[in-house]
């Protein structure tokens, strides 16, 4: 230890003399000052006259006297604390142990470094696409909130840490929205999600903050451009029950596609196991079947003129009399419609019906008339490539 102390304090007296020989050296005259120098409470020099044009070089020198001279850990010692503020961050380990030394091993002050170069790095980022990523699913009896969380890479969406946060999200959301009992389907706004008050309790996040801030701050520690996408919810009427389906689910309230719906009972019983058996199966219906409308009266004129104006071209290079194309137009539309309409669809579990039959069943079953209010599909990163081509607007999941 005391030759520790000796090599400290002789490495401080070389510097200090370095600096004033330096010093001397420079036909300057502008200031007397002290040659004065305290390192480890031992102080070097005398009085000689300097010039200010050495005073950035001597701060600089000093400095690193200063970390010369704080003492060092063992090396066990420094191997725990990065451990532990590794543990704590999540951060890669050179990050860790530059910290820590910077913060002379103070780990408190390096876990605050590290949040503080985590929200540089995350605005670095934010700039890159992100077309990963989970939805969350939060929901009670009557609503449904999903929002859609982002990231770069699928190595990133399956991190715990990610998927903490995507679940808060939803939680969150479902708690802050609106109590007016409406049934529907409505988008959750983005500043109204970014600025939702979290409590987090998670051993490398936690504390009370803003969804943007914990936004930032796993951003920081993942080192990717995380994004909040987007958000919707369904509410179902006080006799209605709301369903939902999670596809690629990592876990409970997670996954990359979502088929959500409502299902309506006219003066009957929502708790009946049939409808929520149903209700299941339905929602994992729309997830594969992809439906763009509920019924075919709700198909968009222009959609129906369009596709009507396709098939025809294509029909009339058979070279076909004019009445046969006329029967191949109007076959090729009633096909058209029973891709596209939920209620025209096979039942994926059952292809022998379509789902009107399916809910025609299902109200002799319950005892009253069981309908369709509302649904919703939405896909983890759909549109994203096409927004970078196009000047589009930000695409709506498929809801009716």
């Amino acid at each position: 230890m005391a030759f520790c102390r000796a090599a400290k304090r002789s490495l401080g007296f070389v510097i200090s003399n370095r600096l004033v020989n330096n010093a001397s050296r420079h036909e300057f005259s502008s200031c007397a000052t002290n040659r004065t120098f305290v390192v480890e409470g031992v102080q070097y020099g005398s009085s000689v006259p300097f010039s200010h044009s050495v005073f950035s070089a001597l701060n600089l020198k000093l400095s690193l006297l200063r970390r010369f001279s704080v003492e060092t850990p063992a090396g066990s010692d420094q191997m725990s604390l990065i451990r532990q503020l590794r543990e704590r961050t999540s951060a890669p380990i050179k990050d860790v142990k530059a910290a820590l030394i910077d913060c002379s091993w103070d780990i408190e002050a390096a876990q605050t470094e590290l949040r503080k170069r985590g929200k540089v790095l995350a605005l670095k980022k934010s700039s890159r696409t992100a077309a990963e990523g989970l939805l969350a699913l939060a929901q009670n009896e009557t609503k449904a909130v999903v929002v859609e969380l982002n990231c770069e890479t699928d190595f990133v969406a399956r991190n715990e840490i990610f998927q903490y946060l995507a679940l808060s999200l939803a939680r969150q959301a479902l708690l802050s929205g609106s109590s007016d009992n409406v049934s529907g389907t409505f988008p959750v706004g983005l500043e109204q999600l970014e600025g939702m008050k979290l409590n987090l309790d998670h051993p490398k996040i936690s504390g009370e903050t803003t969804a943007l801030n914990a936004i930032t701050e796993v951003a920081g520690i993942m080192g990717e451009n995380i994004k909040l996408r987007r958000g919707f919810s369904m509410s179902a009427s006080s006799t209605g029950v709301i369903s939902t389906y999670l596809h690629t689910s990592p876990r409970p309230g997670l996954g990359r596609i979502a088929g959500i719906l409502s299902l309506e009972v006219e003066g009957g019983n929502s708790k009946s196991d049939a409808l929520q058996r149903v209700g299941s199966e339905l929602a994992m219906h729309i997830v594969a079947a992809k439906p763009l409308f509920l019924t075919k009266e709700l198909v968009a004129s222009d959609a129906l003129e369009s596709e009507r104006e396709i098939i025809k071209s294509q029909a009339e290079t058979s070279g076909k009399p004019q009445m046969a194309i006329e029967k191949m137009v109007e076959g090729r539309l009633r096909k058209y419609m029973e891709e596209v309409v939920l209620m025209e669809q096979k039942f994926i579990v059952n292809d022998s019906i379509n789902i009107k039959t399916l809910l025609d069943n299902l109200s002799k079953e319950v005892g009253s008339p069981v309908k369709i209010g509302n649904f919703l599909r939405v896909e983890v990163g759909e549109g994203i490539q096409r927004l970078e081509t196009s000047d589009a607007s930000e695409p709506v999941a498929q809801a009716a």
